[in-house]
């Protein structure tokens, strides 16, 4: 696992507040009167945190809270019109014998697949590998769309590490075939960094957004915690954190070119 990803597992909820719910549980039993009653306090408010990321009402709100306002939308003439569909990878999964695309990235397939037949235009896939080991993500997406949606795919930018790097060596594959504007398909919690660092590159990236969210109503079932919730709600911070990294990273950095 590389230092990012371990970065993000440890500070971030619920491993985070875990830690810190034990540390202050495990002192608090040694402790003096006093603290104790202070420190099992703050205890139970890590563990009750975690079980509020665990409801729908907060994992809904937390990633409504990054996708609200983005919309699919079919451009049909414009002094830049897009022409070509970026497909941003999410994840593996490993099989018997194999690597697979994993199940986000296979809605991003779905969408795009669905975008090219509407659209007529040609598809990349970008991703690079994720340990030294495993197939490039971009290879896998490749098959799954000829295999999967019987859509072939005309570029494979193999070498992208993160968001990033998905837009740069995108942008420059795409700029090389005299293209400056792509339709781009991430999910719609991800597509404000992903804009953001398309626009940083001067690359005209239109959006279309896989699983755009409402806000959750705040109906009873709504408060049930559930295992799946909580993974939602780490995903919406740990993507709140990567916009926070790149604001002050492209604050004093120079703006790149192709």
């Amino acid at each position: 696992m590389s230092l990012q990803g371990v970065a993000t597992t440890l500070f971030l909820p619920p491993l985070f507040l875990c830690v810190l719910g034990l540390c202050a549980a495990l002192v608090a039993a040694v402790g003096r009167p006093g603290p104790r009653r202070l420190l099992a306090s703050f205890a139970a408010v890590c563990f009750l945190g975690i079980l509020l990321l665990a409801t729908p009402f907060v994992a809904g709100q937390l990633t409504w809270s990054l996708s609200h306002g983005i919309r699919q939308e079919l451009v049909e003439t414009d002094a830049d019109p897009p022409r070509a569909i970026i497909v941003l990878s999410a994840e593996t999964v490993r099989t018997a014998t194999t690597f697979d695309v994993g199940p986000m990235t296979l809605e991003r397939l779905r969408a795009a697949a669905a975008l090219a037949r509407r659209t007529d235009l040609p598809l990349l896939v970008s991703g690079g590998s994720t340990r030294p080991e495993n197939p490039p993500l971009a290879a896998l997406m490749a098959e799954a769309l000829a295999a999967d949606f019987a859509q072939p795919a005309r570029w494979l930018e193999r070498e992208s590490r993160d968001t990033r790097e998905n837009a740069v060596l995108s942008a420059r594959m795409l700029k090389a075939d005299g293209i400056g504007a792509a339709y781009v398909v991430t999910h719609a919690w991800h597509m404000p960094r992903t804009l953001e660092a398309f626009r940083r590159i001067g690359f005209m990236a239109y959006p279309w957004p896989v699983r755009t969210h409402r806000p959750p109503s705040g109906q009873a079932s709504d408060w049930v915690p559930r295992a799946d919730h909580l993974f939602t709600s780490w995903l919406a911070l740990r993507e709140w954190a990567g916009r926070l990294v790149y604001a002050l990273r492209d604050r004093s950095a120079p703006r790149e070119r192709q």
